[in-house]
Formats: C-alpha cells, sequence, structure tokens
C-alpha cells in the first residue's frame, strides 16, 4: 500500500513559501542543503529522498509513475496538504519532478526540471560502470570508507565522483551498508534512462527549465517535446556548469531559481 510507504524528508527553514527538492540517481535529499540554505527566509525547503535512496523505503520495481505516485501520496499528506508546492528536480529527479507535475498538477505551484528532458536516454554506459564498479566492493571485508575510497580509484578516476557515490555508504551495527538500492537500480537503467508516454496530457503552470552548458541532457531538439507537455516553459542555460548544475555553480544556481521563485508570488 502506498500509504505504507516511508519517504524520508529534511526540512531547511520555517518560513515562506515551500519548495521540494528531488534528487537525482545515487544521491540524497541532503545534496540540496546549500541551496536550500541560500532561498531562506523567502523559502522553506523540504529536502527528499527519493524511493531506493537515503532514508526513503525501497520498491520491488522501478517506473517513473510509481515514483511520483508514491511521492506524490506523501505530498499530499504532509507539506501539500493545503497548498501547492515548488517542485525542482534534478536528472532523475527531474523526470520524477515532470511525471508529478503531469499526474497531480494540483500539487504543483511551480515546477524547476534541472538538466533533464521528458524524452529517452539509450546510453546509460556511464550508470552501468558506476553501479557496477560500486556493487563490485565486497562490503563485508570493508574496513574504512577511505578503504572503499581506494579500492574505487582505479574504475572510478574522479574525486570528486567517488565522494559523491560514497555519502551512500553507511554503517551501521551490521556492518556496511548501501543506502540506495543498488541492484534494483542497476537493473532498471533502461526504465532511468526512459520516458513514459503521456497522451492529452499538459502541466499548466509555470515551468523553469535549466540546462548546463556543458551537459547534453538539454538540447534544442528536445524543446518540442518539452513544451508540448509544459506549455510555459522558461529555459535557461548555466555557464561553466555541466550535469551537477546545483553543485558545480551553486550561487548562480541558487540567485536563478530564487529570481524564478520570487516571480511567482500572487
Amino acid at each position: 500500500m502506498a500509504n505504507e510507504f516511508t519517504v524520508h524528508t529534511q526540512t531547511v527553514g520555517d518560513d515562506g513559501e515551500t519548495v521540494v527538492f528531488f534528487h537525482g540517481l545515487f544521491g540524497q535529499g541532503k545534496n540540496f542543503t546549500q541551496i536550500a540554505k541560500g532561498l531562506q527566509p523567502q523559502f522553506r525547503s523540504v529536502l527528499v529522498d527519493m524511493p531506493n535512496h537515503g532514508g526513503s523505503d525501497w520498491t520491488e520495481s522501478f517506473s517513473y509513475i510509481e515514483q511520483a505516485d508514491l511521492v506524490a501520496e506523501h505530498l499530499r499528506s504532509t507539506v501539500a496538504a493545503d497548498a501547492p508546492v515548488h517542485v525542482v528536480g534534478h536528472s532523475m529527479g527531474g523526470k520524477i519532478a515532470m511525471v508529478l507535475a503531469l499526474r497531480a498538477p494540483e500539487l504543483v505551484r511551480s515546477l524547476v526540471v534541472v538538466d533533464m528532458s521528458p524524452v529517452v536516454r539509450e546510453d546509460m554506459s556511464e550508470f552501468d560502470h558506476l553501479l557496477g564498479s560500486l556493487r563490485g566492493l565486497d562490503l563485508q571485508a570493508l574496513g574504512s570508507r577511505s578503504e572503499a575510497d581506494e579500492q574505487l580509484q582505479e574504475p572510478i578516476k574522479s574525486a570528486m565522483v567517488r565522494g559523491f557515490l560514497l555519502q551512500s555508504l553507511t554503517k551501521d551495527a551490521g556492518g556496511f551498508r548501501w543506502k540506495s538500492n543498488l541492484e534494483l537500480l542497476h537493473k532498471s537503467l533502461p526504465e532511468i534512462g526512459g520516458w513514459p508516454e503521456f497522451e492529452d496530457t499538459q502541466y499548466e503552470g509555470p515551468v523553469l527549465w535549466v540546462a548546463g552548458a556543458k551537459s547534453d541532457y538539454v538540447q534544442e531538439e528536445y524543446a518540442p517535446a518539452m513544451r508540448e507537455l509544459f506549455p510555459r516553459t522558461f529555459q535557461t542555460t548555466i555557464k561553466q556548469a555541466g550535469h551537477w548544475v546545483h553543485s558545480e555553480q551553486p550561487a548562480v544556481f541558487t540567485d536563478v531559481l530564487k529570481r524564478f521563485l520570487t516571480g511567482q508570488d500572487s
């Protein structure tokens, strides 16, 4: 039952309209902490751990419809119970946010999609490599987080990427474990790269579509698909940013986000 599913969140700020953040693959809600602090005091931010990530429950299968509906159920009974909220989604979280807006528009006051498009992405080889590398770690033999980092240096050259991925590695009484449902996410990469079909459906609220200038997730050829579903789309590109726009250019991203959100004030 959906109402038995736990979606973990944390809140930053006490006042202002509510902004809900959805992270991408491998992430956690806390990845947006710096951005959330930058939105204070005008906005209160709710940082969501997506299903199969962080402190949220795991699912038995992956579909964007199910992911969006689980989050919608949580929002409907909590922060969006009395009024719609602003929703910001990055990467996989951007797709979940788009599906949420299309399926439950009454919950979404405005939408921000960060470096993602409503299209099928066939090449998921980068994520296949990363997930395969993480799953290759022998957690039972692992002595420390630094040992895990050392073992990943060969397959994953970037220290920044390793550091990000290892945020999902935690230790409890039973030893080390992953907060992310790596097995499901790995076998579901075609679905994660996919996009569900929507016919005669639009989200009519305002949408900010943010692209990283050095990323290929937002391309000119994707604009018709975006505007067919989201006719009130405003696009902006952030220079010197790749796919991880909010972590590579946090000050610029926060400024762009704040201006858009403030513009939705009634």
